[in-house]
């Protein structure tokens, strides 16, 4: 029986995606499991595999070609089966967008194009003076509007299109990538049903600055600012676990492992690699895995499993010198923390004025599911983890 091969919906924000190359022509046999063509979906660049063994008979979309996801973009099957039936689905397939065949029709020569009718040349209505200076000084009359009887072009028009300034050039539109759509979908979704409220707080980072260094002296793995964010969030949660929630719409959903997001930015915008089960793994753990999911990222070759449903997201632009910044909600996250640079900073201690380091960290939350003490709470913690990281780093929790 012929298989049909459709543009897969790997994420609940995939709408299409972009057939980038085939891996196998027509006529080729195909094995199941084997991958059939390189496709890119609004996160990633992954393997499209086949789900039947057979000839690949028929190819109905080319190479660079954007489908809306369920579109039908080849067919396997037997070496002489009839696949008319298979064709035949596609008249309820959704249509091809871009470069590529329409799924389900061959085809069709359509009557010849009929040539354009030849333009005729419009007169331009100008004053035997403004013709003149207008071929003197280079002026094309066809840009100008005349001031005189019935539009007429006169001298005074000509010399102040001369003196005119230019005219501003609107620039050149540059297409969505599939990652800008799907960033363009979700934080419209997210900002404007979702009533976020935002809480800062200034967290000494002197201590954590400090253990950071004693930690990289001792191990193999260095762990990054990032990664002792990620950490003291798990332990906070852990403490907290009403913010590791989700609004559902009829309940609050109480999340039964912490799933933290790491917002990484990329060439054509923005993914979020998940680290899971983040209260369970040490800070040497949480290092290593976050470093392997950031270079996948970059490189596009993230599975969907790996970015999806994080229970808390953490975005840090500190390395851009960003001293503070809030960030938008993901659902189905009801929290997510914003860190800024670390920064010296003159701190009013025992009465005196010394130099520290200093670093603002921003919580958006969804209101239908937190409130301000909540949220209070589990930051006051958060900032308290890592103004004493020697001791709660190595507690139970870190292990």
């Amino acid at each position: 029986m012929a298989s049909r091969v459709v543009m897969p919906k790997l994420t609940d924000t995939m709408e299409e995606g972009v057939l980038l190359a085939w891996k196998k022509r027509e006529g080729d046999l195909v094995q199941a499991g084997e991958a059939l063509a390189e496709i890119e979906t609004d996160k990633a660049i992954m393997d499209l595999e086949a789900f039947a063994s057979g000839i690949l008979r028929k190819i109905l979309v080319h190479d660079g070609a954007t489908v809306m996801s369920g579109t039908l973009i080849g067919v396997i099957g037997g070496v002489d089966e009839d696949i008319t039936s298979a064709l035949t689905d596609t008249i309820t397939a959704a249509p091809s967008v871009g470069v590529g065949t329409t799924p389900g029709a061959s085809p069709v020569p359509g009557p010849a194009p009929t040539p354009p009718a030849r333009s005729v040349e419009t007169r331009v209505i100008a004053s035997p003076r403004a013709k003149a200076l207008a071929i003197d000084r280079g002026i094309d009359l066809s840009t100008i509007t005349g001031s005189g009887p019935g539009g007429r072009i006169v001298e005074e028009d000509v010399v102040n299109a001369e003196t005119s300034p230019p005219i501003r050039q609107a620039g050149m539109d540059q297409p969505l990538s599939q990652m800008r759509k799907a960033i363009a979908r979700a934080t419209t979704q997210s900002k404007a049903p979702v009533p976020h409220f935002y809480l800062t707080s200034e967290i000494d980072m002197e201590q954590t600055e400090r253990f950071r260094d004693q930690f990289k002296q001792n191990r193999t793995t260095h762990s990054s600012i990032t990664d002792l964010l990620i950490k003291a969030a798990a332990i906070a949660l852990s403490r907290h676990p009403d913010i590791n929630v989700s609004f559902t719409g009829q309940a609050i959903r109480r999340h039964a492992r912490i799933d933290i997001g790491i917002a990484v930015g990329i060439d054509d915008g923005l993914i979020t690699p998940v680290i899971r089960d983040c209260a369970q793994k040490s800070l040497e753990n949480i290092a290593t895995e976050s470093r392997a999911l950031i270079d996948r990222a970059r490189e596009k070759r993230l599975q969907p499993q790996e970015y999806i449903d994080a229970t808390f997201s953490i975005s840090n632009l500190g390395m851009f010198d960003v001293e503070n910044f809030i960030a938008i909600l993901i659902p189905p996250q009801a929290a997510s923390i914003a860190a800024g640079a670390i920064r010296d900073a003159p701190v009013v201690k025992d009465g005196t004025i010394k130099a520290g380091r200093r670093m603002k960290v921003t919580l958006s939350c969804d209101h239908r599911a937190l409130d301000g003490v909540q949220a209070a709470g589990f930051l006051k913690e958060f900032k308290h983890i890592l103004e004493h990281p020697s001791e709660l780093f190595l507690s139970k929790e870190a292990l």
